[in-house]
């Protein structure tokens, strides 16, 4: 029996096996054909590198070799070429078969059971080329109509450069025109002109090719007394039934009322002959407009003459192109306006999760975009060159600035709003209050035994209302000390230390109605009988929250902010002596830590590439231009002048807000002094800040956001003064 596939024309085969194996492999391709070349491997190493180089219409592989690894071969082979393409042959032995399946499963086509049977090969072999020629022939015939189909569209390259500029132009106005001219073009005729379908059911003039203005009433679709369709009109009637309109002749008998272009004519003395109507419809069909041209022209003599009934195909292509693309566009913008507003709830929904940060994130945009529009007004000086070129890249820096704080959305409510050092869930100074009522009632029940064994009244009450005194005025003290200040002095610390060395009696059991995870802190506690005696303000190991290695930034994000030990601390000495404000270094941590949120939130978002810098402008305006910003300490060189701009705009927003706990809301000279500092500094960039002042944004934002009493007289003048850049 004879291989037919191998028969008709030589055939080159590629064996992958151990020198036994080959010899098997041999005998039985010699026995069935003589026209097969073959090429044999040992090496497995060796079969991607030497199919890559020529071609072959079969491997085979004998998988009993302590060499091979038919698996790893097969899924090599298929990452190159598939199982239609070049089949896969695969022998092995009765003790293989797990082996055979393995290769199977990884994409062989057939195998050989060993010893090979040479009338079992023929067949196997047989099967594998057929499918190989079969492939090879429908590659043919697709090649074939491939070319074919090449030679068809190299005759519209024009409809099809048309087409290609339509679906790149993102300007409205220049696609209205540009779909008249090239129609115009395409036609040879005088000009056109396009209306558009209204949400009202009507054809809106849109664009012509003439200089002349735009009339402002529109066509009715639909007779609005009776509401039954309006077809007396070519343009409507292409409009109601989506079909082409073709009129020879304006000023002969026709079933359409042309006494409007009868009457334009007249006006103009144009004389309009020739009308041509087609409707642009995009996917579904839907009708969103009306191309109208007139007065086709001879190419070679230049008179007038009827629209050429073969080139009516290819306006209508050009007509569709136009609606699809016009479609598109307005697609494009929708999605636009539904991702910025996606945007703009999610930052005001953050916002509202925190009332004491009120509009921030909705402020902070809108003062970001006043001082980009500023810049992109100069035409002299540092910012001369900058500009937002497209309504992309506006539209790229609004999405990152609306994003500016997403993070925030991980950030705890407790510790945004954390107006007192012992905030929590709650305020803790009323546990600590509680614990002065103790001590009070334990001196008063002390003063009253005291009276009933005797003791002389007069002196135990004088005691009494001494250690009243004493209690009272150090309970105001820690509360006071609780509010947070611009900086503690030293001896204040000392004082909570020396009032924290009170004792107090506990009767009850501290561990009664604890969570799981607070129980779980306290495992390691030993339980001491009660009553117990308890420090007054203690910082105790149940206080200190450890932070878990899944709770560290990874170190692809390059961060290099000092991350602290714990997550939090509780300890309420370790909370009452922060020197500044209200915030621990986990609490400030946790709240810096939001801009690393926002790094992760976005790097992993696939911003197409007009959104690309999406991330940059949203996470670096906590980077500074001496590079000890956060999260990165990126330098003044990583830093565009669009993220100068936000960190402005952030810190600005901020200084100004009066919705914020932990201060006061700084009237306009305040706000601004601390950023001539900053800029003093190189905290911010000297040249937009300068910017944010002589362009007067600073007051247009003050004047539509900050309470009256905050906008005081600036001399701006006054911090102006240059700075090292």
């Amino acid at each position: 029996m004879k291989l037919d596939a191998l028969n008709s024309n030589p055939i080159a085969i590629l064996i992958c096996a151990d020198p036994n194996a080959s010899l098997n492999f041999q005998q039985a391709l010699l026995a069935s054909s003589p026209h097969c070349t073959v090429k044999w491997l040992e090496d497995p190493r060796q079969i991607v590198p030497a199919l890559l180089q020529d071609h072959y219409a079969l491997v085979l592989i004998d998988i009993d070799g302590s060499r091979i690894d038919g698996e790893d071969l097969v899924r090599a082979i298929r990452a190159h070429f598939a199982p239609v393409e070049l089949p896969v042959l695969i022998s092995h032995g009765p003790l293989s078969l797990d082996k055979r399946n393995a290769a199977l499963t990884a994409g062989a086509n057939d195998w050989l059971s060993n010893p090979i049977d040479t009338t079992e090969a023929m067949l196997r072999i047989n099967n594998c080329l057929t499918l190989g020629t079969l492939y090879r022939s429908n590659k043919a015939i697709q090649n074939k109509l491939e070319d074919e189909i090449k030679n068809r569209t190299a005759k519209l390259d024009m409809l099809i450069d048309s087409g290609l500029m339509m679906s790149m132009e993102k300007s409205r106005s220049k696609l209205l025109k540009h779909i008249l001219v090239e129609g115009q073009r395409l036609l040879n005729c005088d000009g056109g002109t396009m209306y558009l379908v209204t949400e009202e059911n009507t054809l809106r003039f849109a664009e012509r090719t003439r200089d002349d203005h735009l009339p402002f009433e529109e066509i009715a679709l639909y007779d609005k007394a009776t509401g039954q369709p309006n077809e007396m009109y070519a343009s409507t009637y292409a409009a109601l039934h989506n079909q082409t309109v073709i009129i020879d002749d304006v000023h002969q008998k026709t079933r359409f009322d042309c006494s409007g272009t009868r009457k334009f004519d007249a006006l103009t003395g144009y004389h309009t002959v020739s009308l041509l109507t087609v409707p642009m419809a995009p996917r579904g069909g839907k009708v969103i407009g009306i191309l109208q041209f007139f007065n086709a022209k001879d190419s070679s003599t230049g008179k007038i003459m009827s629209f050429p009934p073969d080139i009516i195909d290819l306006v209508g292509a050009l007509a569709a192109q136009a609606a699809v693309a016009l479609d598109n566009l307005q697609l494009v913008q929708n999605q636009k306006d539904t991702t910025e507003n996606i945007i703009r709830i999610m930052a005001e929904a953050l916002d509202s999760k925190s009332p004491h940060t009120g509009h921030h994130c909705v402020r902070v945009p809108e003062l970001a975009f006043m001082l980009a529009e500023a810049a992109c007004k100069e035409t002299h000086g540092p910012l001369a060159d900058f500009n937002f070129a497209s309504e992309d890249e506006w539209f790229e820096f609004r999405v990152g600035a609306w994003l500016h704080d997403c993070g925030k959305v991980t950030t705890p409510e407790y510790v945004i709003e954390k107006a007192t050092k012992l905030d929590t869930i709650h305020n803790r100074i009323h546990e600590i209050r509680t614990r002065f009522e103790v001590l009070l009632r334990d001196a008063e029940i002390a003063c009253l035994q005291a009276r009933l064994r005797g003791q002389d009244e007069t002196a135990v009450n004088a005691t009494f209302e001494q250690r009243k005194a004493e209690l009272m005025d150090d309970f105001a003290f820690i509360a006071a000390c609780n509010l947070g200040k611009e900086a503690m002095h030293p001896a204040d610390i000392e004082r909570i230390e020396t009032i924290a060395q009170t004792k107090w009696l506990r009767h009850f059991d501290d561990r009664l109605g604890l969570s799981r995870d607070e129980l779980h802190r306290r495992q390691g506690e030993t339980q001491t009988p009660l009553p117990v005696e308890e420090f007054l303000l203690s910082d105790k190991a149940c206080h200190v929250i450890p932070r878990k290695t899944q709770q560290k930034p990874r170190a692809e994000l390059g961060i290099k902010m000092t991350v602290p030990e714990n997550l939090y601390n509780y300890g309420e000495l370790y909370n009452l002596s922060v020197q500044k404000g209200t915030l621990t270094l986990e609490d400030r941590y946790k709240i810096n830590e939001h801009i690393i949120e926002t790094i992760k939130m976005l790097e992993q978002l696939p911003f197409p590439d007009t959104l690309k810098r999406v991330p940059e402008y949203a996470t670096t305006h906590h980077e500074t231009l001496d590079g000890q910003g956060y999260p990165r300490r990126l330098s003044a060189s990583d830093l565009s002048i669009p993220a100068r701009i936000m960190a402005i705009a952030d810190i600005f927003e901020a200084l100004t807000s009066a919705d914020r706990p932990y201060k006061q809301p700084y009237k306009l000279s305040k706000s601004l002094k601390i950023l001539h500092d900053m800029k003093l500094k190189r905290h911010i960039d000297p040249d937009l800040f300068d910017l944010f002042l002589t362009s007067g944004t600073y007051r247009k934002f003050a004047e539509l956001f900050l309470e009256p009493g905050q906008i005081d007289d600036v001399d701006i003048s006054a911090f102006l003064s240059s700075a090292s850049h």
